[in-house]
């Protein structure tokens, strides 16, 4: 399984592009526009209209999944990435440190919630549509508790505002396993490791917007003067990622398709002094 790279604070399950309704109506009219526009693949004995027909009732399929067949996905996608990353067992101190920070928030704003720690050193945190978050003990060892919540908090926003949710989409409608769920009942549907995988690179490929990240960003500061935690700790986090260019592999890349932290955490300083 390919990690998810932590990108401007830990924001690895979105992708731009994809306007949802619930239920997906409104992506999935545009998706059967887009592909009807396009060249169908030649098949033998096939006409190109039967083709590009055929390609659009097939994404159009996927576009129209419920929110709740892909919560399905979400959690079979993330058992995956469970069983394939090295997960911290309870009694380890990443998990203890992240079950204390997290324990009051299980049930937040309305979701339902659960955390796990990976033993990785790598600067990492993701949510998925189903309300898990998994934060990396790279992260959490750069990171002081304020901070650690203040990352938590913008990856609940993520949730929260549905963004994770379109990525899934998004991501699921370019997944070959969409087609095991379309043949079946939907939630019923259980998708193979291979299938797993391949989602898993189409959400590795993907990035938040601007707007995106600045709701998660607004949702985080809010949750820290919610539950009363440091607001300053949204702008000292950031300050930490900006730091780390240059300085850590692959931290580059990451930070360069994604919003500049260091302007991040000017606007986290502004609006936790009430000037924005």
């Amino acid at each position: 399984m390919q990690k998810m790279s932590y990108i401007a604070l830990a924001c690895a399950l979105a992708l731009t592009g994809c306007a949802t309704t619930e239920g997906g109506s409104a992506s999935g009219l545009s998706a059967v526009s887009s592909a009807l526009s396009s060249t169908g693949a030649g098949g033998t004995g096939a006409s190109k209209s039967e083709n590009k027909v055929g390609a659009a009732l097939d994404v159009f399929k996927a576009a129209t999944v419920s929110d709740e067949e892909l919560k399905s996905v979400a959690l079979q996608y993330r058992a995956y990435g469970d069983r394939t990353e090295q997960l911290a067992p309870p009694k380890n101190k990443y998990a203890q440190r992240l079950e204390r920070l997290t324990r009051k928030h299980v049930n937040e704003d309305g979701l339902k919630l659960n955390f796990k720690a990976y033993l990785s050193k790598d600067v990492n945190a993701n949510a998925t549509a189903d309300g898990s978050i998994r934060v990396y003990a790279g992260l959490m060892d750069m990171m002081n508790d304020q901070e650690l919540l203040g990352v938590i908090g913008h990856e609940i926003g993520h949730v929260k505002h549905a963004h994770t949710m379109s990525a899934m989409r998004t991501a699921y409608m370019a997944s070959a396993g969409r087609k095991a769920v379309a043949a079946s009942s939907g939630t019923a549907a259980k998708l193979a490791d291979s299938d797993l995988g391949e989602l898993g690179e189409k959400l590795l490929n993907s990035q938040f917007s601007q707007s995106q990240e600045t709701e998660s960003d607004d949702y985080g500061l809010a949750f820290m003067q919610k539950h009363k935690y440091s607001v300053k700790a949204m702008e000292s986090a950031f300050r930490k990622l900006a730091a780390l260019s240059g300085k850590q592999g692959g931290m580059d890349q990451m930070l360069s398709s994604h919003p500049d932290p260091g302007a991040r955490a000017d606007r986290m300083r502004e609006k936790s002094a009430g000037k924005k």
